[in-house]
This record gives C-alpha cells, sequence and structure tokens, in this order.
C-alpha cells in the first residue's frame, strides 16, 4: 500500500500511467467496450464505476494543454449514435469529476462511436470498468508535468 495513492489505481494502472508519454492517450471504458478485440494493452478495473476510475486516475494524471491551445479537448466522451449533443448519465458524472479534480476550465469534448473505435485502436492502453451504462467510454490526453510537479498549461 502506498499513502496518498487511490487504491483503485492498481500496480499495473500505475505502470502504465506511468510510462504513457506526453500526447499519448488513455481509452477509460464501460463494460461493454470491445477492448481485448482493439488494443493490446488493457487493464481492467473489475468492480469499479467510470466515476470512480476517473477520479483515481485524474488524481495522477496530467491532462494535455497543449492541444487545447490548438483548439482540440484533451478529454473526449463517446457520442450518442445519432444523437451527437446528448449527455447520459455517465458522461455527466464524468465532466463532474474532470472539473473538481483537473479544474473548471477544462472542456469536455465529443467524438462519434466509430471515430472512438479508431481512437482506441491507437492510444496507449485501455481502462476497462465493469460500468454497464451505455456510451461510457471517454479519451484522455497525457499532458506535460514541469520538474516543480506543476502541469503545463
Amino acid at each position: 500500500m502506498l499513502i496518498n495513492i487511490n487504491p483503485i489505481l492498481s500496480p499495473d494502472l500505475l505502470f502504465h500511467l506511468r510510462s504513457m508519454g506526453h500526447g499519448e492517450k488513455l481509452i477509460l471504458a464501460d463494460a461493454n467496450f470491445p477492448a481485448n478485440s482493439i488494443n493490446d494493452k488493457v487493464i481492467r478495473l473489475d468492480g469499479v464505476n467510470i466515476k470512480d476510475a476517473a477520479s483515481a486516475i485524474l488524481s495522477v494524471f496530467p491532462l494535455d494543454s497543449f492541444i487545447v491551445s490548438q483548439g482540440d479537448s484533451p478529454v473526449l466522451r463517446m457520442e450518442v449514435d445519432n444523437k451527437p449533443d446528448e449527455l447520459t448519465e455517465t458522461h455527466k458524472e464524468f465532466i463532474d469529476v474532470v472539473k473538481k479534480i483537473s479544474g473548471e476550465n477544462w472542456k469536455v469534448g465529443s467524438i462519434s462511436r466509430q471515430n472512438f473505435y479508431t481512437e482506441a485502436k491507437n492510444a496507449y492502453c485501455i481502462v476497462t470498468t465493469t460500468d454497464a451504462r451505455p456510451f461510457g467510454c471517454f479519451v484522455l490526453t497525457k499532458g506535460v508535468i514541469l520538474p516543480d510537479g506543476k502541469v503545463w498549461s
């Protein structure tokens, strides 16, 4: 056990989070997402929902501010098919977690389901949860941590 580390962050997950470089993408996925057929690096968080997984991950994961300056978002939610502006309960919980932990200024963008699958294929890794609510899938892009421990902004 470690102090000040959320126990949801398993040794395997911490290894992958630490190994990621700036600009690499992590997928946070619901229980229905076909992670193992899309990407070779899958970390399972059985018994964990999206909200708790996001809280744990974002407690140590810097978001990428560089792509914000280019008009992109370091955090994306999977859109509901044929309803791209609809926010599910899972989306709302996730957005609340991002704002609470990473800061109010972060915007959560959206991505179509088919484009999400492409992102997942190319992502550094996929973290799966047992949250069975549909469209509970997200992309997080890793940012830079400066020598003083602060996140590049």
